[in-house]
């Protein structure tokens, strides 16, 4: 059972300049959607980075705010939270696919994205995931963006001379 298994965690990156964070949540499940928020708020203060909240319907709306936000505003990078429960229809499957693929996507792109949306079978694995104390999936996502952000700012300007030479 991977509840009962450990799991390393990179410690957190340390940053000489500021970060400045979206954090994008579909509040569905409110109850479950504030947890990530409160685990994704307090990963991105330990790392003295600024975090800025918008709601958006759904799972599904996620990657599309996220993608106008990287195109006309000013962020670091961004943490996607919610939450998909199963339920009786393939809905869920079409739900879970299709906005993490549109969040890789996005990576794919350079925008430095931490996907926190839960994909779980019923309410209780979600609220274990989602709670601050318990496995804090909105703290690890805040800690993903957080560490693509060093990773971008590391190998910012530099380039591999790919092209033609004058």
């Amino acid at each position: 059972m991977a509840t009962a298994e450990k799991h390393y965690s990179l410690p957190l990156p340390s940053f000489d300049k500021p970060v400045k964070l979206l954090i994008v949540v579909a509040p569905y499940y409110k109850d479950i959607a504030d947890n990530l928020v409160a685990g994704a708020r307090a990963v991105a203060a330990a790392c003295g980075a600024e975090a800025e909240v918008i709601e958006v319907p759904g799972a599904l709306e996620i990657p599309s705010a996220i993608a106008l936000a990287e195109r006309l505003a000013e962020y670091d990078g961004y943490v996607a939270l919610g939450c998909v429960i199963r339920g009786e229809t393939t809905h869920y499957d079409t739900v879970c696919n299709d906005s993490s693929r549109a969040l890789s996507l996005l990576g794919l792109q350079g925008a430095c994205v931490g996907n926190g949306i839960l994909t779980v079978e019923n309410r209780p694995q979600a609220e274990v995931r989602a709670d601050p104390a318990g496995q804090n999936k909105g703290g690890g996502a805040a800690a993903a963006a957080l560490h693509l952000i060093a990773l971008s700012r590391k190998w910012a300007g530099k380039s591999k001379g790919i092209g033609f030479r004058a």
